[in-house]
C-alpha cells in the first residue's frame, strides 16, 4: 500500500486551509487509487471526520517521525507554509518536518505551496539549505519562483503550478441557499458578501470597507453578508466592520465545511474579501471579486486571474471598491478573459498530483503495491 504523509496548516477551521486538504488528498486518491493518507494537523478529531484520513498531532513529535518513517513520500502540502511574516516559529516547524523526511531518505514534495516573504539571513540560509534536497518543488505562482531563486534554491527544477484549491469542482448553491434563508437572508435582492481577517490591529481598512457597503447596499438595494472563512477570528472581524456601517448587514457567526463555504459564495452576486480562499472560491463558483491586498499572495492570484487589487489595508479607499463592485455587478458576470484563465489554473493546479505520481513511479516496487491496492 502507498503510504503519503500530507503536512500543513489544518485542524484550525481556516477554510482556505481545509479546502487545499480536500483538494490535495482527493487529486492523489484520484491518481493514486487505495493509498493511505496520513495527515499532520492541530485537531485529529476533525480532519479525520472531514476528510477520512489518518492523522498525528502536529506537536506529537515522535509521531510524526513514526509516520513519515513508514511512508512513502511527504508532501508538504499548500498555503504559505514557508515564510516568516506571520510567525517566525511556523517556518522553522515546516522546515523540520521536511528535515525529518530527509533524515529517512524518504521523497518530498512541496505542493503548490506560496513560498515567502522570508526575511532574515539565517531563515533564508535554512530554507536555501533543506530546499536544495527535496526531490519536486512546485509552486502556486511566479513570483514564489522568483522568491526561491533570490533565496538560491538551485535545485530541484522549480515548476509553477496553482493554487490546489483551483482543482475543485464547482458545488451547488441549494446549500448556501439554506444557510442564507436561516440567516434571513431571502427574497431576489442583489448578495455582496464580505470575507475578511483582522491584520495587525489595523482599522482604517475596516472603516473604508464599511462606507463602500453603505453605498453598494443604498445604490443596489444589495444585502451585505459577511462570511467567516476562520471561525471564529473572521466573524469578530465581519461584526466590528458591520458595527461601523450606516446600514445593516447581516454576520454569519457559524463554521462552515469547504462544501458550504462555496456554495455560499456561488449564492452572491459579488465578493469582496482579503482572504485568499474566498477570492478563489468565488472564482471557482464564477463570482466576480474585488480584492483588498494584505499579502503578495492576494496579488499573485489576482494577477493570474487578470483582475487588478483594489487597494492594500494599507491604502484602500472605499472609492475604489465601489467602482469596481459597482462595474461587476452592472455587467452581472465574471468577464470571460477571466474564465479562460480560471480554466488554464485548473488544468495548472490538476498537474501538482501528476508530480507526486512522478516521484513516486522512481520508487522500487511502486507498480507492484500499486496493483496491490487496486486488487483490494
Amino acid at each position: 500500500m502507498i503510504k503519503i504523509v500530507i503536512s500543513g496548516y489544518y485542524g484550525f477551521a481556516n477554510a482556505g486551509d481545509e479546502a487545499m486538504l480536500s483538494a490535495i488528498t482527493s487529486s492523489l486518491q484520484d491518481m493514486i487509487p487505495g493509498a493511505e493518507i496520513t495527515v499532520i494537523t492541530g485537531n485529529c478529531s476533525m480532519t479525520s471526520a472531514n476528510h477520512n484520513v489518518k492523522t498525528v498531532y502536529r506537536m506529537n513529535f515522535l509521531g510524526i517521525a513514526a509516520a513519515i518513517c513508514r511512508c512513502d513520500i511527504l508532501i508538504s502540502g499548500g498555503g504559505s507554509l514557508l515564510q516568516n511574516v506571520t510567525s517566525s516559529r511556523s517556518l522553522y516547524y515546516y522546515l523540520y518536518i521536511i528535515r525529518t523526511a530527509l533524515f529517512f531518505h524518504k521523497p518530498v514534495m512541496l505542493y503548490a505551496q506560496g513560498i515567502g516573504p522570508v526575511r532574515g539571513r539565517k531563515a533564508r540560509e535554512a530554507v536555501k539549505r533543506i530546499l536544495q534536497r527535496v526531490d519536486v518543488i512546485g509552486v502556486r505562482d511566479a513570483d514564489s519562483q522568483r522568491e526561491l531563486a533570490a533565496i538560491g534554491v538551485t535545485k530541484p527544477h522549480i515548476q509553477i503550478t496553482a493554487d490546489a484549491v483551483l482543482a475543485m469542482h464547482p458545488v451547488d448553491t441549494n446549500t448556501g441557499l439554506y444557510i442564507l434563508k436561516k440567516a434571513g437572508v431571502d427574497g431576489i435582492r442583489r448578495r455582496i458578501g464580505i470575507a475578511v481577517r483582522n491584520w495587525q490591529n489595523m482599522t482604517a481598512y475596516k472603516d473604508e470597507i464599511a462606507k463602500a457597503a453603505d453605498a453598494l447596499q443604498r445604490r443596489f438595494d444589495a444585502h451585505i453578508i459577511f462570511i467567516p472563512m476562520q471561525y471564529p477570528a473572521d466573524v469578530e472581524a465581519g461584526a466590528d466592520i458591520a458595527s461601523r456601517m450606516k446600514t445593516r448587514a447581516i454576520v454569519l457567526r457559524e463554521p462552515y465545511n469547504t462544501v458550504e463555504f462555496m456554495s455560499l459564495m456561488g449564492c452572491m452576486d459579488a465578493v469582496i474579501a482579503n482572504r485568499l480562499h474566498a477570492l478563489i472560491f468565488a472564482s471557482i463558483m464564477q463570482v466576480p471579486v474585488a480584492a483588498v491586498s494584505y499579502d503578495p499572495k492576494i496579488d499573485s492570484f489576482i494577477q493570474l486571474i487578470g483582475e487588478k487589487v483594489c487597494g492594500t489595508v494599507d491604502t484602500i479607499q472605499a472609492d475604489a471598491l465601489i467602482d469596481a463592485v459597482s462595474q461587476k455587478l452592472q455587467a452581472g458576470q465574471i468577464a470571460p478573459e477571466v474564465k479562460a484563465r480560471l480554466n488554464h489554473l485548473r488544468r495548472q493546479s490538476l498537474h501538482n498530483a501528476c508530480l507526486a505520481l512522478r516521484v513516486l513511479e522512481g520508487k522500487k516496487n511502486f507498480r507492484s503495491d500499486m496493483e496491490k491496492d487496486t486488487r483490494i
